[in-house]
């Protein structure tokens, strides 16, 4: 059964340093019938969307719009956006302090429409988060904007995610509005006016989300973030069934120090953490771990307060080079320094992973009087904590992971040694205590970022996508903001003059996708995996040998450069009661058996393998098949990649099933529900770390392509459209013939009737190599 949206606030008022001086409280006005707004937050953000019962939200803030003017030269100005419905509105100044205001900029929300994270970028000499939009089917179709923090940045990825899954709600209901949208695409933006907005009956929230352009012009931007939009997952442990076996072996500083007890004897290195709970978001954490600034890291870090930034290799990932003074390790007489790679990413759970990697740069040798050293491989993993009981308090937990010789360790752990704890691995696990007691000694860090919510009474009857619509029609947003924005630039100084930051209320929005994506399957007949299939028709036998791809089958668990298909008890996916009590359980049998796996090597990544001559699909023995599930999983790298996974049926697809949906529903619905589970089970520990063990909705973090024909869907993932995911990748290929790795296929439940969920189909790739790839000629 659907879910109406839920809104919680998660603290009280809070006073920014920006906000210091004015008046005490905070004042809230209706919007009038004219659609006007009045609030003393006037430059934060905020955000509002609609939901089927009547509630509405629309989300809107103060961003930086990047990009090339009509002569080549980059600009970044102070913008005002807002969300509309289907719509993308961009203006000058806040249009709630200017009623009649026209947006300089204006763009629809298509199917096709993605947005991606591409990270932190130096801009006048300031840090950056960028995303990046742009047209699946055309990635020369883009624009950027940039936020001040990684906070405000996570929540515009969430409001663009639930605003595209309320477009695809309102198509699924009204087909006339479908075919609108599909013809709006080459409008010139600059003669376009936006009709004034027609309200409709019922709850409407303004939920204004981060600061003016004040704030956002200081170098050192305030950290606080409201409490996380549950936009994808939930606040619980990972989907794998984890090998770790933790133990705690001391309580220093209010930080518990852990070590695997399962593989402390192999004789190789160990793997130690801390892990400590944070009274402040893990947007601010992730900021402070990240800051190369002087007299912030001097207030919590021991070891590696001088930093600097050597090279930034994307918006992900960059070089560091430091210098230490060890007086206090004895061992050490001479002065120390060191270059590391910080590679970071943000989980769609909206957990930040940060790894540090030793390295070298040749832009950066050893300085004189100083001697190079190596600091140990390590991880931060920065996640929200679920305030629920306490809705006021903002926390995170923050675990460090390092690998360290056991010699030394072992008897510090025994109490039969103190020397370890003048080594740099011991100042490393340190460092979450001196973070833990830094953001306790600034209260404005742990302070959540400005965020209100404005309640109205809407006026009208229309509460469709109609109700914004023009008679005009509209570009796609990112060619919107592609758009050379010099001429607009006039009055930026006077804009940019009028603005103020005051006090605000903070919330937390849970997640509308259940009352929207589900609400437009209404109900599956049977969640019962059995009955996903049409059980009124015999099934086949399903023999693989008659299925031969380029990949062999594995003959053993020892077997190299082969796969296998693992049942689903490693992996946790949702139970009965999962929307009540957030219980995960282990998965069973898949409802698809694995016939083959081709793994190809291809000059440009290739879609509709299925199409192939040669395709296992096109085989007599494929055309005979009920169905085929076709995972095409292109891998970029030099050269490129396909790994090609075959699941089938022993028999057809029952239409009312959510399998049946989502065989047959829209690209939208597909990338709301596509989800991969991925688990390491054997290899380098900082891969394990870097893959995770979190579900990955991947038509939310990549680019899927979708062919439905005959008696098969493919599923062409482009692993080379995020930016986070070629850098995980990279990482992996790298120890590739070393890695056990299994993945699994879920459609994610959002509906009660959907629940339990059930695995689609596993696939276990062994130790392979790359130069097996067979070449994929195109015909």
């Amino acid at each position: 059964m659907a879910s109406a949206p839920m809104m919680k606030k998660v603290g009280s008022e809070a006073e920014s340093p920006a906000s210091m001086g004015s008046e005490s409280g905070s004042e809230e006005r209706l919007r009038t019938n004219n659609g006007s707004a009045k609030h003393n937050d006037k430059h934060s953000t905020s955000i509002r969307s609609n939901s089927d019962h009547g509630e509405r939200f629309e989300y809107s803030g103060w961003v930086y719009h990047l990009g090339l003017n009509s002569i080549g030269h980059e600009y970044c100005h102070f913008r005002f956006l807002f969300i509309r419905g289907k719509y993308v509105e961009m203006y000058k100044r806040d249009p709630h302090e200017n009623p009649g205001l026209k947006p300089i900029h204006r763009g629809v929300i298509g199917n096709t429409f993605m947005v991606e994270e591409s990270g932190r970028r130096k801009v006048n000499h300031g840090d950056l988060y960028v995303l990046r939009f742009y047209n699946r089917l055309d990635e020369t179709k883009k624009g950027e904007i940039a936020c001040a923090t990684a906070g405000d940045a996570r929540k515009w990825m969430e409001a663009f995610d639930q605003a595209k899954q309320q477009v695809e709600y309102e198509l699924s209901r009204d087909k006339s509005v479908r075919n609108k949208l599909n013809m709006e695409d080459e409008i010139n933006l600059e003669e376009h006016r936006p009709r004034v907005r027609r309200y409709a009956h019922g709850l409407k929230k303004l939920i204004r989300i981060g600061q003016g352009p004040e704030m956002l012009l200081r170098k050192t931007s305030d950290l606080g973030s409201a409490g996380r939009l549950d936009a994808y997952f939930d606040a619980d442990g990972g989907d794998v069934v984890e090998t770790y076996e933790w133990k705690c072996v001391r309580t220093i500083n209010g930080v518990r120090i852990f070590e695997d007890a399962a593989h402390s004897k192999s004789g190789k290195g160990i793997l130690v953490k801390a892990v400590g709970v944070v009274d402040a978001s893990a947007d601010t954490v992730f900021e402070v771990v990240l800051s190369t600034e002087r007299h912030m890291r001097y207030e919590w870090d021991t070891l590696i307060g001088d930093l600097e930034l050597v090279d930034s290799i994307n918006g992900h990932y960059d070089v560091v080079y430091g210098t230490f003074d060890p007086r206090y390790l004895t061992r050490w007489k001479s002065k120390r320094d060191f270059v590391f790679t910080w590679q970071w990413f943000r989980g769609q759970d909206g957990t930040y992973t940060i790894l540090q990697f030793p390295s070298v740069h040749k832009k950066q040798p050893s300085r004189s009087g100083y001697k190079r050293t190596k600091i140990n491989p390590s991880t931060w993993e920065i996640s929200s904590l679920s305030t629920s009981s306490s809705p006021k308090t903002v926390r995170c937990l923050v675990t460090q992971t390092l690998e360290i010789n056991p010699k030394g360790w072992l008897k510090w752990r025994n109490n039969h040694c103190q020397k370890f704890e003048k080594t740099v691995a011991y100042a490393l696990l340190s460092q979450v205590a001196g973070l833990k007691e830094y953001v306790a000694a600034n209260p404005t860090l742990a302070s959540d970022s400005c965020t209100t919510v404005v309640h109205t009474t809407l006026s009208d009857h229309s509460g469709s996508l109609s109700e914004f619509e023009d008679a005009e029609t509209a570009d796609e947003f990112y060619d919107a903001i592609a758009a050379d924005s010099s001429s607009d630039d006039d009055d930026d100084d006077n804009d940019d003059d009028e603005m103020g930051v005051n006090k605000v209320k903070k919330i937390r929005l849970k997640n509308v996708s259940w009352a929207i994506a589900g609400l437009a399957l209404k109900k599956a007949s049977d969640p019962d995996p059995s009955n996903q299939l049409n059980s009124k028709v015999h099934p086949i036998n399903l023999d693989a040998s008659q299925f031969q791809g380029s990949m062999r089958r594995a003959k053993d668990e020892a077997d190299k450069n082969c796969w296998s298909s693992p049942d689903g008890s490693g992996f946790m996916i949702r139970g009965k009661t999962y929307l009540k009590d957030s219980i995960k359980v282990k998965g069973g049998e898949p409802l698809l058996t694995l016939i083959a796996v081709d793994w190809f090597k291809v000059e440009d990544c290739v879609t509709n393998v299925a199409l192939h001559p040669k395709s296992i699909v096109q085989s007599e023995a494929g055309k005979k098949l009920p169905f085929i599930l076709v995972i095409n999983l292109e891998v970029p790298a030099r050269p490129n990649y396909s790994l090609v996974i075959y699941f089938a049926a022993d028999r057809p697809i029952n239409k009312s099933s959510l399998f049946g949906k989502f065989v047959n529903g829209t690209d939208m619905f597909r990338d709301s529900r596509f989800k991969l589970i991925p688990s390491i089970i054997k290899g380098y520990w900082m891969v394990k770390r870097a893959v995770g063990t979190k579900a990955c909705l991947l038509g939310k973090a990549v680019t899927c392509k979708y062919l439905r024909q005959d008696n098969f869907l493919e599923i062409d993932v482009d692993i080379g459209s995020s930016s986070v995911a070629r850098s995980v990748i990279g990482l992996v290929l790298g120890y590739v013939t070393s890695i056990v790795v299994d993945l699994a296929i879920v459609i994610e439940a959002r509906e009660e009737a959907e629940l339990p969920e059930y695995i689609l189909g596993t696939v276990r790739l062994n130790r392979f190599q790359l130069d097996s790839a067979v070449a994929l000629k195109i015909y």
